[in-house]
């Protein structure tokens, strides 16, 4: 009897393929990483046809372990806001464009000109920010018309490897959201502003809904996989939703918080709402909405102060020392305050001018206070997001599942608590994301009635933190009447310092 499904992430560092069984153990796995390309500053790429050379590569490596006749079927999770324009055949005709990519910040603004932000984000559920792909694709049409004007259609992670999985072009209605173009109240592609930039609806998938099985895989895509022809292939969702679901998080007073290359997280509501303080996007379960806040540079952030500051053991970064070091500091840094925008805002001030900050220097001050204050910085503003969030929804959030390479800290689960005010309670596994499309896959192929209880069947949670009332005093002071201010009180200036520095560059 088949007994396993198939999770796919496939991100945007690597393609990774989990084999869960009824109980969301992890039995076998395969692997296979992906390059990024960098032709020309603020330019982040990839090779669309290594999203499927690396997700036909892991699966075939995972099915070298297990029994074919043990899998019930697949699903997908993915890096959100990539896109590629293809053919009929769905061969790329330009590099895939990335979630992280930042050139078109001129056509954002020609957007929010033309269709307003406010009503974008009513509509679509998305405020202003270069990581959606619309404006990407307002680049494209306006750079390369031919490409856009020719393209069959253009393809999300996840519909690019559903046709090459199922030979259909379809994809998931938590997987399109992320092109900022799906009218979300309507469940359809938002025509008018299709049309509005040169384009033809029909350029765009078909659109199901996650946790329905699309199709069955094709012989060609068998002899590729080492999967059996006739699989059925369960509609997917982005890898935030995914890990919310993988988190067990199918609540409005429980919220995911991955701390990963980017800092995402919230809860699930039942009701389309909109506010800057988040982005509305589809769950995994029917009927839901994730109201997700994202933070670009998270553990991007440790990895710029290890990169510039750390020290190394047999030459990697040595993270536990500063760990160490930053315990010894205690709350508060000695006083240093970090807002970690590195990599801009987006909610709830959507300004990509926005810079980094860290003020409060002193002489005593050393690498092991700012190594703790980039740690408490991603926690202010990850508390800033949640607050807005329960401001509109009336319902408080009593626990937080952390997961990521973050919730590997001790100390930084502890500080997240402290600062949130709350439990937070870490996900019992890494591949919590993964762990998300097989929960939704394992309720494609009929194994739960529900997407919720297959998740409370497939998901756990490991160790519990609880916030320490003096650190927590300690905290709300410094997020109320320190960290809150302290962005508006300078965004003019650094607006400013951000035109200056293009006119120097």
């Amino acid at each position: 009897m088949a007994d396993l499904v198939l999770g796919v992430d496939c991100s945007t560092t690597a393609c990774k393929v989990v084999a869960w069984d009824r109980a969301g153990k992890a039995v076998a796995e395969g692997r296979a990483d992906l390059e990024e390309i960098h032709p020309q500053p603020l330019f982040s790429e990839q090779k669309a046809e290594g999203w499927w050379e690396g997700t036909s590569a892991a699966i075939a490596q995972l099915m070298r372990s297990i029994d074919v006749d043990r899998v019930a079927g697949i699903c997908i999770t993915h890096q959100r806001e990539s896109f590629a324009p293809v053919d009929e055949d769905n061969q790329p005709q330009y590099n895939a464009i990335l979630w992280d990519d930042a050139r078109s910040e001129a056509q954002l603004a020609e957007l929010g000109e033309r269709f307003g932000h406010d009503d974008l984000h009513r509509r679509t559920g998305r405020g202003p920010s270069v990581t959606q792909s619309f404006s990407k694709i307002l680049w494209l049409v306006q750079n390369h018309p031919d490409i856009a004007r020719d393209a069959y259609k253009f393809m999300d992670v996840h519909g690019f490897l559903v046709q090459r999985l199922t030979g259909k072009f379809t994809t998931s209605l938590a997987s399109a959201d992320s092109f900022g173009l799906i009218d979300a109240e309507h469940d359809a592609w938002a025509e008018d502003l299709i049309t509005g930039i040169g384009l033809r609806p029909e350029q765009f998938c078909d659109t199901v809904r996650p946790g329905e099985v699309i199709g069955e895989l094709t012989a060609e895509a068998a002899r590729a996989t080492g999967l059996p022809a006739g699989l059925p292939v369960v509609a997917g969702l982005g890898d935030g939703q995914a890990a919310c679901l993988g988190a067990g998080v199918t609540s409005r007073d429980r919220a995911y918080f991955n701390l990963g290359t980017a800092v995402t997280g919230g809860p699930i509501e039942r009701e389309y709402v909109t506010d800057p303080s988040f982005r509305t996007l589809y769950g995994g379960a029917p009927g839901t909405y994730l109201l997700e806040s994202v933070l670009r540079g998270g553990m991007a952030t440790t990895t710029w102060f290890m990169r510039h500051f750390g020290d190394t053991v047999d030459g990697k970064a040595d993270f536990d020392h500063y760990e160490a070091a930053a315990r010894r500091v205690g709350p508060g840094a000695d006083g240093l305050v970090l807002v970690p925008y590195w990599n801009a805002v987006m909610n709830p001030y959507h300004d990509n001018s926005a810079s980094g900050m860290i003020v409060g220097w002193r002489q005593e001050h050393g690498r092991e206070q700012l190594f703790r204050a980039v740690e408490e910085g991603i926690c202010f503003e990850f508390r800033l997001a949640m607050e807005g969030i329960q401001a509109t929804t009336g319902e408080n959030i009593r626990e937080y599942v952390i997961l990521g390479g973050g919730s590997n800290s001790d100390l930084w689960c502890q500080i997240a608590a402290d600062v949130l005010g709350a439990t937070v309670t870490r996900a019992h596994t890494v591949e919590a994301t993964n762990l998300g499309a097989g929960i939704l896959g394992a309720y494609g192929v009929g194994w739960y009635p529900s997407v919720e209880e297959a998740a409370s069947a497939m998901t756990d949670t490991a160790e519990s933190f609880q916030p320490d009332d003096k650190a927590k005093q300690l905290y709300d002071r410094l997020f109320e009447e320190v960290y809150r201010p302290l962005f508006p009180g300078v965004q003019t200036a650094l607006q400013r310092l951000s035109r200056l520095r293009a006119e120097l560059m």
